[in-house]
């Protein structure tokens, strides 16, 4: 059965140069698939202010007094773009039958929303959106951003290539996500473990149509060891595997140097010994510090702080009494 009430996603962080125009575009769109009886008129676009430091959230109350459709959360502060996701994720999932989550900037096409409900209609509960080429980034963020997506399968990460957080769940799955209770963040890795049956939409990425990017190379980089370090233990065997081949290498020298020993030939090397010192240690600090990560991912998980607190709701009030 069609008409059900869908639900968008989207995290906010200092969105105030396109807020209005994506309010705009997502408008149009929910009004057409409304007029077309594809989802309920009571479906929202719920906008998560993520601690903006500008006038964002000031944007999504007067959307909201100007047209209920819009409705909006308020974290206490900045918990980073996959924490603001979850928030909305676990909002919407107590009032909607699906959920859609994209980026404020529109760089993923909105046009594709009728094919991701169709696919939820066609019986599949997690749609996830996949980039068909990426000729309009840069080569370098092209080439690192596919270098990860290859890295990720390499050390045995189940996730799909391509895709970012443009996806829809139905409530079940939405339900199974809130089993999992990690303060480390990483959905692209989390969400295909949930399993039911899923499929595919391919679709262009779209230019950003005003405003900066948010996730500069430093906060990639950051994300992308977050994922690595969140869901494979490979580098540790790598550290393993280096420390065995080490020894092996080091017990080989220390029978070649009894031999010649023997044979009196023990001539010290003043550069080969150097090399191997600043080598050795070298390999220990960088062991060091991937454990050192690990170590510190299970510190913050036994803390169990909450993964983001939510300051201020902007619903109707009929929708806190007709939770799903």
């Amino acid at each position: 059965m069609k008409n059900k009430r869908l639900y968008l996603v989207i995290p906010c962080y200092n969105e105030e140069v396109v807020l209005r125009e994506t309010a705009k575009r997502l408008n149009e769109k929910f009004k057409k698939m409304i007029l077309d009886d594809y989802i309920s008129k009571d479906s929202k676009i719920l906008f998560v202010d993520d601690g903006s430091k500008d006038s964002t959230w000031n944007i999504i109350e007067d959307l909201n007094r100007n047209n209920t459709i819009f409705i909006g959360l308020k974290l206490s502060r900045n918990k980073g773009h996959q924490n603001a996701l979850l928030a909305g994720l676990m909002t919407a999932k107590e009032y909607s039958d699906m959920v859609i989550s994209l980026d404020a900037d529109l760089q993923d096409d909105i046009n594709v929303i009728d094919r991701f409900v169709e696919e939820y209609y066609n019986g599949n509960e997690i749609v996830y959106g996949v980039r068909s080429k990426r000729e309009k980034d840069t080569f370098f963020k092209r080439f690192t951003a596919e270098s990860f997506y290859k890295l990720m399968k390499a050390l045995g990460v189940d996730i799909i290539f391509n895709h970012a957080d443009y996806r829809l769940m139905s409530k079940r799955t939405l339900e199974a996500l809130s089993e999992f209770k990690e303060v480390n963040l990483f959905l692209r890795g989390i969400i295909p473990l949930i399993g039911f049956k899923s499929s595919i939409v391919v679709y262009e990425r779209n230019e950003r149509f005003a405003g900066s990017s948010k996730y500069p190379f430093k906060k990639m980089l950051s994300f992308a060891f977050d994922g690595i370090t969140s869901f494979s233990v490979k580098p540790i065997r790598i550290i393993t595997a280096i420390g065995t081949a080490i020894f092996v290498i080091s017990t080989l020298f220390f029978i070649y140097s009894l031999i010649m020993k023997f044979l009196d030939k023990t001539i010290i090397g003043w550069t080969s010994l150097i090399c191997s010192i600043w080598m050795i240690g070298g390999i220990q600090l960088l062991c060091l510090g991937v454990i050192g990560e690990y170590i510190g991912k299970i510190y913050g998980e036994v803390k169990a702080r909450p993964k983001y607190i939510i300051e201020k709701k902007l619903f109707e009030k009929k929708d806190l009494f007709e939770k799903k």
